[in-house]
Formats: C-alpha cells, sequence, structure tokens
C-alpha cells in the first residue's frame, strides 16, 4: 500500500529457441544450501481482489471471480498468492482501514466463498499469503469507537492520542493526510495519531493487550489454512510514546524518524513465537528500514522475526519520468544480492498495487516494443536469488492508464498529494504529470481477460475504467501466441520451479560498466547460467569470456541469437539464458 514507502513485486517474459540442445528438462544437481523451504522456491501471484475478476455483475472484483480463475492461475507454474486485503471496512483506503479483522467485506463475498477459494488454490498446489494490516485499523472499527468514547474506556490504550490540556501536540507528518498526522476527538478532549489517513488511527504496539489481539487475528487465519503474512506498513508499528519533537524537515527523511524503532524487534520476536513457529507459517513485512543490517536484523533466520526483507530500493529508481539509469539497476540489485548472499532472504520484485505498471517504469510500452521489454524484465526478475513476486496484468504487460485530470482519481493516497502540492503553491501542471506516470492507480486497473466488453472482468459498470489497449492486451489473445509475454512468463516460471540454480545459485555480476546491458551468471555445484538482458530499443554488443562458453540456449525471447565466436548481439530489449560448459 503507502505512495510514499512504496514497495514493491515482478513478472516474466516469452517464447523459446529450439535449439537442437534445448536443457530446459535438465535435473537439479545436488543443492548444498541449509534451510531450503518453499516459500524460498516459490513463485509469488499478487491479486488486487477487486480487479481481478467480478462474478456477479457489481463491478468489483470477488472470491468466486477468483475461483473461476484458478485454473489459469495454476497454468502460470505460481505456487503462492498474495491478496490485498478482503476484510470487513469502509474502504477509505481500498480495504487498508480495516474495521473488523475476522469479517470479509460483502463486496468480495462470503466466509464460506473465502474458505473454497482458498481449497482450490490449495488442491493446485498454490499458497495463501494473507494481506495483514495492524499498523493501524479503520475509525469505524469498534476498538476506536470505544476508544474515542472516553479516555476511561479500556480501549483507549489501543491507539496513540494526546491530551489536549497539554498543547497542539508535536508536529507528526502524515503520509495522507497534508494536514499533519493528529486529528482532535472532542468526546475525549484528545488527538489521536495516524501515520496515513485520517480514517486510518494508528494502533499502540507498545500496548501488550494490542500485539495479543493482533496474535489471536494472525491465527485465526492460520487455522483457516493460510500459508503466510504480509505484514502492511508494519516498520512503523512501534512509536515512541513520550512524542518528543521531530526536527522542522525531517519527513524528507521519514523512515529513519517514523520506522524501526529498537522494540520493533522485541514485538516481531514475540510474534513468532506465538504465531510463526507452532502454525508453521512465514511473514514479510512492507519495508526494510533504511540499511542492509536493518533488513538483516528483520529476517536472518537466527533473529527468529520475520523470513523475507521486502525493501523498497527497487522500486525507488523510477519514481519519476526521469526513469532510472541501468548503472543504477545493476548497483542496486547487486549490492541486495551481495548482502545476502550468506544469511536472510529477499523478495524480488518490480511493481506492487502501490506503483505504476511495470512496462512502463522500467521498460518500454510502446506498441513495438512492449512485449520483448516485458519478457525481458520478467526474465530478470525470475532469474535472481530471492523469491519473485508478480503482480497480476505484469505476465501480460498490462500498462498504465492515461489519467491526466484530477478528477479522475479516487485514491486517498493521490488525493492527499494534490492537495498539499496545491496549499504549497506546487506546479501542478508538472505534478499531474508525474502522477499521472506513477500513481498506483494505474495498477489497478481491471485484470484484462478478453476482448469483449469490459475486458471480461464484469458484465456491469467497473469500479475503475478499463485500460483502452483491452483488445490487444489480453489473456485469451496471448494464449493463442506461443510468442506472447504471458507464454513467456509460462516458460521462464517452469525453468526457475524445475532449477533451483535459479533459486539458490551464486550470482556474479559480469561487465558491470556496460551500460545497456545487464549480463550476469548463477552458479551451483559446478553448473552455470550466463543472463543476458539488453535495457535498450537498439541492437547491443556483447564480448567477454562467458559468451565463448554458451553451449545451449535455455529461454530466449527472439527466435534466435546472434553469436560469431562469442561476440553476442543481442536485439532490442533480448533477453537469453544459456547454460555454459566448463
Amino acid at each position: 500500500m503507502k505512495n510514499l514507502i512504496i514497495v514493491v513485486l515482478a513478472v516474466i517474459c516469452t517464447t523459446a529457441c529450439k535449439d537442437k540442445e534445448d536443457k530446459t528438462e535438465l535435473k537439479d544437481q545436488t543443492i548444498n544450501i541449509e534451510s531450503k523451504t518453499w516459500w524460498k522456491e516459490g513463485v509469488l501471484y499478487q491479486i488486487y481482489p477487486q480487479s481481478f475478476k467480478d462474478s456477479d455483475g457489481d463491478g468489483f472484483g470477488d472470491f468466486k471471480g477468483v475461483i473461476e480463475k484458478l485454473d489459469y492461475l495454476e497454468s502460470l507454474g505460481i505456487t503462492m498468492v498474495w491478496m490485498n486485503p478482503f476484510f470487513e471496512s469502509p474502504l477509505v483506503d481500498n480495504g487498508y482501514d480495516v474495521s473488523n479483522y475476522r469479517a470479509i467485506h460483502p463486496r468480495y463475498g462470503t466466509m464460506e466463498d473465502f474458505e473454497n477459494m482458498l481449497a482450490g488454490m490449495k488442491s493446485r498446489g498454490i499458497k495463501f499469503v494473507l494481506d495483514v494490516v495492524v499498523n493501524h485499523s479503520s475509525n469505524e472499527h469498534d476498538w476506536f469507537k470505544q476508544a474515542s468514547s472516553s479516555r476511561e474506556n479500556e480501549y483507549y490504550n489501543y491507539y496513540h492520542w494526546w491530551p489536549a490540556e497539554k498543547g497542539e501536540p508535536p508536529h507528526r507528518h502524515s503520509l495522507f493526510d497534508p494536514e499533519g498526522g493528529w486529528d482532535y476527538v472532542e468526546a475525549t478532549n484528545a488527538y489521536y495519531l495516524h501515520t496515513f489517513a485520517e480514517a486510518q488511527p494508528d494502533l499502540n504496539w507498545e500496548n501488550p493487550n494490542v500485539r495479543q489481539e493482533v496474535y489471536d487475528i494472525m491465527k485465526f487465519w492460520a487455522k483457516k489454512g493460510v500459508d503466510g503474512f504480509r505484514m502492511d506498513a508494519f516498520q512503523f508499528a512501534s512509536k515512541d510514546t513520550s512524542y518528543p519533537e521531530f526536527p522542522e524537515g525531517h519527513e524528507k527523511d521519514f523512515i529513519k524518524w517514523y520506522a524501526m524503532r529498537p522494540q520493533l524487534h522485541e514485538y516481531l520476536n514475540e510474534m513468532y513465537k506465538e504465531v510463526m513457529e507452532p502454525y508453521n507459517v512465514f511473514a514479510v513485512a512492507e519495508g526494510a528500514g533504511t540499511t542492509l543490517q536493518d533488513a538483516h536484523d528483520l529476517v536472518d533466520e537466527d533473529r527468529k522475526e520475520l523470513q523475507t526483507a521486502y525493501h523498497f530500493e527497487y522500486v525507488d529508481m523510477a519514481r519519476t519520468t526521469e526513469g532510472y539509469t541501468l548503472k543504477q539497476f545493476k548497483e542496486v540489485f547487486t549490492k541486495w544480492d551481495k548482502a545476502f548472499s550468506e544469511k536472510g532472504w529477499l523478495a524480488i520484485f518490480l511493481s506492487n498495487h502501490d506503483n505504476s505498471r511495470l512496462v512502463n517504469r522500467f521498460g518500454n510500452p510502446r506498441p513495438e516494443f512492449r512485449t520483448v521489454s516485458t519478457q525481458m524484465l520478467n526474465t530478470f526478475l525470475l532469474s535472481m536469488r530471492g523469491t519473485p513476486y508478480t503482480y497480476y496484468g505484469d505476465e501480460l504487460g498490462m500498462t498504465n492508464i492515461d489519467m491526466p485530470t484530477i478528477k479522475e482519481y479516487v485514491d486517498v493516497a493521490a488525493l492527499g498529494e494534490y492537495q498539499r502540492a496545491k496549499a504549497n503553491g506546487g506546479d501542478l501542471d508538472e505534478f499531474m504529470k508525474q502522477l499521472n506516470y506513477n500513481s498506483r492507480e494505474n495498477s489497478r486497473t481491471p485484470m484484462q481477460w478478453n476482448d469483449e466488453k469490459n475486458a471480461g472482468f464484469s458484465t456491469g459498470n467497473p469500479w475503475k475504467k478499463v485500460n483502452e489497449n483491452f483488445t490487444n492486451i489480453n489473456v485469451a489473445a496471448q494464449n493463442k501466441d506461443p510468442n506472447s509475454v504471458l507464454n513467456h512468463f509460462r516458460k521462464m516460471v517452469k525453468l526457475r520451479n524445475e532449477n533451483k540454480i535459479m533459486v539458490y545459485g551464486d550470482y556474479q555480476l559480469l561487465d558491470e560498466d556496460n551500460n545497456e546491458t545487464y549480463a550476469f551468471t548463477r552458479t551451483l555445484d559446478g553448473r552455470e547460467l550466463l543472463i543476458l538482458l539488453n535495457f535498450t530499443d537498439h541492437d547491443s554488443k556483447i564480448d567477454f569470456p562467458e559468451t565463448k562458453k554458451i553451449e545451449a540456449t535455455l529461454i530466449n525471447n527472439y527466435n534466435s541469437l546472434s553469436n560469431n565466436n562469442g561476440i553476442v548481439t543481442l536485439k532490442p530489449y533480448q533477453a537469453v539464458i544459456s547454460e555454459l560448459n566448463e
């Protein structure tokens, strides 16, 4: 969720080279890796439920819609599904404002529908990851209703308050509210804290009763068969309840001042003992602090806290229309891989529900390059060490939707940012240009299933406008095309699932100063793969020792590879994985 903390997921590409020495089915060699586990070896697919498939014509996706598409999910080869929140909620922030953690919002169906969906996934070998929103609740949650009735109420200390008799509370920045992070309640004569929207009061994790409530909620879902938890905005959960003054302008370094307090580790260790260990589930928290050590402190196995680091440096590279450089891209991924080569585990992603579309930010959405550049990006994501996260629609190369005026936006984050820019006298034309490019609403358009009405998403009026390019970009058309983004994605997932070298193999960056291509190897037990990726819209030559050892092509998003005695010429956005001889 959260626009300023952004986070982020990943996908994959197209066609196969019919090389006579094709070795897609190569068996894995012995893996001398400790702590092998399903959540390291899996491929995760993220579903934004109200945009995936509508079964009843009300314009919103639902559980029965997902059930209709379970065979599709199985066909992708993915092994995990993370679904954004579907709890009871007033939907100020599309479900990230929860009013009942044990109830389903009627929009998505019933508890029985959820259980049927979960059973359908399990029967297809797909695990389920629940999005848990417990940095804050909705102001419509019964806890907050009671808390805001009186300071004497037992739930008052479930939230953070500043008594009005002490004067104005110390300034706290709100990511969604341009007026700041405190709001007044007359009945308590006190201000409550909200890091996000006014309707999302922060829970007081320093209160052990709150923590136990959360653990009980997690146990409730674990008993239903949930396999893992994604902890939304969790790096902000712990607060200094003395509420000291922060220096002016501190919000420009938001994570430093608002995240990763030392007490958070105590709470995560407590959660591990209460939930993770006894129920054999895993957890990943949105955000990983500001340093590599912060991330290790969250996920190293001996810490007994979380299991996967989900940091934001990947997606922060392409935050504006200025884009990113390949040098920066290589540096970020290589730095994190090196830091986690021996301990800890990473989520690998470039997109999610808080960012605009993968191909617009990191590839090339022009019609002549959209397919190959999306394939190239997805090949990269599925080739890296760590658990790859793919966001729905990125397996098709779905693109941004043009929304040039603020009246077209419904997202609380976009509207808050617009009001902040307006109040600060900013250039609103430039603001709208950037918002049109990077708004998270770009990633929430309905899934494009076919070229029929509303892209086959709904028989009714969709909650959000369908992208006009659905007649060309859709599942039905790509199913028929062996060279489509979708079919390349399937082949790439299959390669990863069948070759543990893609999961556990050592990563080595090659030709690091090349500004056009990204080349690296994955090595395990004497076996070596070479991954070559052209990040440009023109041909690019590569010539280094590893290219002279190419033996067989495993993946290629073109029909051929130009290799003249080890001098390889990659076509625009070409992505190739090759087996190397010894």
